[in-house]
């Protein structure tokens, strides 16, 4: 594998791993964000799957979204019968966003995007060193 596609493969992951901060910013904004009308359900947090892609012109295996879904676990009810938006009963349905878990989430996706950008910088210095010593 030359260098070149070292670049390519941690620019796929770091496109990848964009994306995943994008989806968790996404998911904290709207740790907050309830329904429009009584017992409506509020915002459902979203979830993000990867898959390898064999690149054939390198043969390597690059990273990719496979897929941007919905957690479909259950909303938090929280009692508030004054809140215009409880429900008959006076419950209130709150995201399923769990803010700690985002954080989490967001701090691991910054690190591997890190991480790429490292390999990417180090591929960057082997060219340019190669070309040094190649124009003597």
């Amino acid at each position: 594998m030359d260098l070149m596609n070292s670049i390519k493969i941690s620019a796929s992951g770091m496109r990848a791993q964009g994306t995943r901060l994008r989806i968790v910013a996404e998911n904290v904004a709207n740790a907050e964000s309830l329904g429009n009308t009584p017992g409506a359900d509020p915002y459902r947090r979203k979830t993000i799957a990867f898959e390898n892609m064999l690149d054939r012109d390198m043969n390597a295996d690059m990273v990719k979204v496979a897929k941007i879904g919905r957690d479909r676990s259950d909303f938090s009810l929280v009692y508030e019968p004054h809140h215009p938006l409880s429900n008959e009963d006076g419950y209130l349905k709150r995201p399923n966003v769990n803010t700690l878990i985002e954080m989490t989430d967001m701090r691991e996706a910054g690190r591997s995007y890190e991480a790429n950008l490292s390999v990417i910088e180090s591929s960057k210095s082997l060219i340019q060193r190669t070309i040094e010593l190649i124009r003597g």
